[in-house]
């Protein structure tokens, strides 16, 4: 499982060089050189799509969203992700599926509602940038899907997110 979170840190280290180098518009630096792993977003592999900025393509590739702790408020860097399936969605038409998820803290009931919270907080995002609700589905999986395994901060902050699955 290890490898799986190294995987997945490498990952968000290559989409984010992608965001800051390769930006057209000269995206800002914030000076200090290193990556926050619970900066709001993670890539997955797959982005490169012909006719569009890399920093778009790497954007498009973010599909997990991360939160702090206790909270369901979406971060500026989930929202600029989200703009871009934003604009794929109402322009496709296809249905996606929101899985809310929790770390471990907290009783079973409290995380079930706070990953539906998280949830709904991308699905009200996307609806206002002009999606259609009913190509969202919303599911919460609290604290049963977590992933990384570990009672600390780092697999704590990498089970707070939302997943945007297809």
């Amino acid at each position: 499982m290890q490898f799986t979170t190294f995987g997945k840190f490498a990952a968000l280290m290559v989409a984010f060089g992608l965001v800051v180098g390769c930006s057209s518009k000269g995206a800002q630096s914030t000076g200090t050189g290193a990556v926050d792993p619970n900066a709001g977003y993670s890539s997955t592999s797959g982005a490169g799509t012909s006719g569009v900025s890399s920093e778009e393509a790497a954007l498009r590739a973010i599909t997990t969203f991360y939160f702090e702790f206790d909270s369901s408020e979406l971060k500026p860097e989930a929202m600029r992700a989200l703009d871009v399936h934003a604009r794929d969605l109402k322009s496709s038409g296809q249905r996606v599926v929101l899985e809310g998820h929790t770390d471990e803290r907290g009783t079973r009931e409290y995380n079930m509602a706070l990953g539906e919270r998280r949830a709904a907080s991308v699905q009200r995002y996307l609806v206002m940038q002009g999606v259609s609700a009913s190509q969202l589905e919303l599911v919460s999986y609290g604290e049963e899907r977590p992933a990384a395994t570990g009672s600390n901060e780092e697999a704590w902050a990498q089970n707070r997110r939302v997943e945007l699955r297809k």
